[in-house]
């Protein structure tokens, strides 16, 4: 099968994917293999790829939002039958007995396997995945606009909850990508008023376009106080900003699995029962409740496709932040 490949990290202006031929993969007991239709493009790939986070497995394929056809179906499988289609996200195994996973905290097992990352992901043609960490997808979406939903709105779907907004609230957010573009429509849909600050001329005219009440940069102050704000950007520098606008009693979510250093604060930008709090990976739940809220909403991705072969140009794109919405790559048959 034919792949983007990751053998060393470098930074992504080097073009360090290699698109070559690999074996393909065949599943064992209770895994499925999917032949992929599409793969989305995260931030977190690109951490991958630059080396920001430590890598278990080298080489690796890159990619988590990933959307296909099961194809052939390993022993004591139940839930799928060949030619289902379902969806990959970030988290792709946990252990299922240690404490987190007994008390629902499935996102902090300490043995976690995540797509992409302990495993091979969706950049290539065919993946081999555990059935139980799969999931079927509305039919209103077609392969390509399915893919942001399966990582952009599910770690979205967690910060919002983890926020703690109140639906008729005003929400903050930062950075307006992938993520925030699916999880301003969850957070409209519950009747919140969102502030949305970005560094970008045409992200601003983007979360006008889905439902932004107010838009600006993070020095730029917004008319209201936050009941409680989301940053999607990686970027430590926000926290401050973020919290010089959060109302007292508030709470400040990170949606980022990588972040710069937050900079030294004084504490009377935390005093008044301020909250932050960091959003680690997501549970099988919330992707079971997102893509229940997706049909039902429903909501709209969208998107910028691309050849699985350009992945280094467009990882080059999300970082440069020109991409509007999510970058899916369409996978070729074959």
């Amino acid at each position: 099968m034919r792949a983007m490949i990751l053998k060393q990290p470098k930074p992504i202006e080097e073009s360090p994917l290699f698109y070559e031929d690999v074996e393909e993969p065949f599943p064992g007991k209770g895994e499925i293999r999917i032949k992929i239709k599409s793969c989305g493009v995260c931030h977190t790939d690109l951490h991958t790829i630059e080396g920001d986070l430590s890598l278990p497995k080298l080489p690796i394929i890159p990619g988590h939002q990933i959307v296909g056809i099961v194809d052939n179906l390993g022993s004591d499988t139940h839930r799928f039958k060949a030619g289902e289609r379902v969806g990959v996200p970030w988290l792709y195994s946990t252990c299922q007995d240690c404490q987190f996973c007994i008390r629902g905290l499935e996102n902090l097992c300490e043995k976690a396997y995540f797509t992409g990352l302990h495993k091979d992901g969706g950049y290539a043609q065919y993946i081999v995945v555990p059935e139980d960490f799969s999931y079927p997808l509305p039919d209103r979406f077609p392969d390509l606009q399915a893919a942001p939903l399966l990582c952009a709105g599910i770690i979205g779907y967690r910060s919002l909850r983890l926020s703690e907004i109140k639906p008729g609230e005003k929400l903050g957010m930062y950075g307006f990508g992938a993520s925030a573009h699916v999880t301003i429509q969850v957070a409209r849909y519950l009747g919140c008023e969102v502030y949305v600050f970005t560094r970008s001329a045409e992200h601003r005219k983007h979360a006008e376009e889905r439902g932004a009440f107010w838009t600006g940069s993070a020095d730029d102050k917004p008319p209201v106080l936050m009941d409680s704000s989301i940053i999607f950007a990686p970027s430590g520098d926000l926290v401050l900003k973020a919290l010089k606008i959060l109302r007292k009693g508030g709470t400040l979510a990170l949606a980022g699995i990588h972040m710069s250093p937050i900079p030294k604060m004084d504490y009377h930008l935390i005093y008044g029962e301020r909250t932050i709090r960091s959003v680690a990976n997501s549970t099988r739940g919330d992707a079971e409740e997102l893509l229940k809220l997706a049909a039902g909403i429903p909501l709209h991705t969208d998107i910028e496709v691309f050849p699985l072969n350009e992945a280094n140009e467009v990882l080059k794109r999300l970082k440069r932040s020109e991409i509007k919405g999510a970058a899916v790559l369409e996978i070729p048959e074959g």
